[in-house]
């Protein structure tokens, strides 16, 4: 047992992490995810930017999986596909970091959703690139979900296709299991950025999070108050699986034609992305 923990101590010690989050970079990416277009799952410009995910993430020192289903929805079958890198450790333990990648459906509008769905795919993109090529200790996972929205209205069976799927496939497969801890982000680049305490996720997680961003000079965008938010997280936490949902859900344009790249900030990005990777490093330690 002693040399075992000492092992695992002195990886993380001369873990040499690649870089550090930058805001400017997320805020990119997220750009480039917003160019597409409106993104609703099944629909072509959801299908490029899955392929542009993939191409990002292939020039990074990461194992690429894709995790394909069909979505059973109130219009029929929709195809889906969550895209997963996972950055190897030697803990047998889990790290995972989660957003959706797809767009409400709104037929005959153009809704974009730069911070509904762009800015949780810029700082995922982000983050990946800032776990590339550096020493785990433990599995870290970065998830791209679709199927997040609804199709009509949100109900239990109408709404985070993907994270519903992937949380009973990696039970089936022993992954849910390792899981120490998954952070969602969603709605993360607003100017006027303020994450509330959601107040269904895991109290520890949340206590550490909180922490990291008041240790880091951020303790102003994380507030006190909050309320109780159904997301990408609620799959997970249903399962056992102690989970945290970072999102600005005041936010005057959500689902509308106006949730468009001016509504977004580097800083907003690098803020989030920045305590989001500090609390990574940190659960290694536990």
């Amino acid at each position: 047992m002693f040399r075992k923990k000492t092992a695992v101590m002195i990886l993380f010690a001369t873990a040499a992490w690649a870089a550090d989050f930058s805001g400017a970079s997320a805020f990119k990416y997220t750009q480039s995810a917003v160019g597409f277009g409106p993104r609703p799952s099944g629909s072509a410009a959801n299908r490029e930017l899955q392929a542009y995910i993939r191409t990002q993430l292939r020039m990074l020192k990461c194992e690429l999986i894709e995790d394909p289903f069909v979505g059973k929805t109130p219009k029929g079958d929709v195809p889906m596909t969550n895209i997963i890198a996972k950055f190897p450790g030697k803990s047998g333990h889990a790290i995972v970091v989660t957003g959706h990648f797809d767009t409400k459906l709104f037929p005959g509008r153009k809704f974009v959703g730069a911070n509904d769905g762009g800015s949780s795919t810029g700082l995922l993109l982000e983050l990946a690139r800032a776990l590339s090529g550096s020493t785990r200790v433990d599995d870290v996972y970065v998830v791209f979900f679709d199927g997040e929205e609804a199709v009509n209205d949100w109900t239990e069976t109408d709404s985070v296709y993907g994270s519903r799927h992937l949380a009973y496939k990696w039970k089936a497969d022993g992954i849910l299991a390792q899981i120490k801890a998954l952070i969602n982000v969603d709605m993360i680049g607003d100017k006027s950025l303020g994450i509330l305490i959601e107040e269904n996720s895991t109290a520890s997680l949340r206590k550490l999070v909180w922490n990291t961003a008041s240790d880091l000079g951020y303790k102003a965008y994380f507030l006190d108050t909050g309320e109780k938010v159904d997301d990408d997280h609620m799959p997970f936490l249903k399962l056992g699986v102690p989970s945290l949902d970072l999102i600005d859900f005041d936010y005057p344009p959500w689902h509308k034609d106006s949730d468009t790249m001016d509504k977004l900030s580097v800083k907003s990005l690098e803020i989030v992305g920045t305590v989001v990777l500090e609390s990574v490093k940190r659960l290694e330690r536990q």
